[in-house]
């Protein structure tokens, strides 16, 4: 999340151009919206058992299972175009790239207002997204192989909602690359992925982390996203 925010910075300085990463968390990780509870939304001691981070991100939405084997996160920092000053225009614009990617791999996805992929009626990724003087950051989360069970364990608390009906129920609002297509590889999924956003803006060419940005990350972790004050702000 530091390096995300370390990006935005750079971009909005004019150190980078428009700038897309793909990361995957590891360990396995929770990330919760700016304006979110842990206490709400996240079963901490199955967090606990199972060796789950818990972390607060930036931008708004809900709380995300970023699973290490089986979930692909992007980001992008860009200028905000006249036809992406509406919200959901750009959301739409960007999460077009995974629609596109999705096609690629022989998946029927379209996007859903105001911020989510379906594969028909099940949601297969979602995004989040801030604004600061023209310039946005959006990440989100594909799910390719992630383990319904543990998402609907760890995202919440009640003991309802923890029982096998709620794992069932999640599991017909949700679904992953495996269970639509099989198995892809990860290396398959980035590639489809990076084509899939060329399409919608063009070519692109790998670049290293600048290390100013890598160096301001590291600041931003140890002042802000690994604190207790800032993980339980609210």
């Amino acid at each position: 999340m530091s390096i995300d925010e370390a990006l935005l910075e750079a971009r909005l300085a004019g150190e980078i151009e428009d700038t897309i990463r793909f990361y995957q968390f590891s360990p396995s990780a929770v990330s919760i919206g700016y304006f979110q509870s842990i206490h709400s939304q996240v079963h901490n001691s199955a967090c606990i058992k199972n060796r789950i981070n818990i972390v607060r991100r930036m931008t708004g939405g809900g709380a995300v299972y970023h699973d290490n084997q089986g979930e692909i996160t992007y980001s992008i920092v860009m200028k905000i175009s006249p036809k992406m000053r509406e919200i959901v225009h750009s959301y739409e614009q960007i999460c077009s790239g995974i629609v596109e990617g999705l096609g690629i791999m022989g998946i029927s996805a379209r996007f859903n207002p105001i911020n989510d992929v379906l594969v028909g009626d099940r949601k297969i990724s979602g995004s989040a997204q801030t604004r600061r003087n023209g310039i946005l950051l959006q990440h989100g989360t594909l799910m390719y192989g992630t383990d319904i069970k543990m998402l609907a364990n760890v995202l919440n608390v009640s003991k309802e909602k923890l029982s096998d009906k709620y794992v069932q129920s999640v599991s017909k609002r949700v679904t992953t690359v495996k269970i639509e297509k099989g198995l892809i590889s990860f290396e398959e999924l980035l590639s489809a992925l990076k084509e899939g956003f060329t399409k919608i803006f063009g070519s692109m060419h790998n670049i290293p982390f600048p290390p100013t940005v890598l160096e301001r990350a590291h600041e931003l972790e140890h002042c802000k996203y690994d604190t207790e004050s800032f993980l339980f702000l609210r």
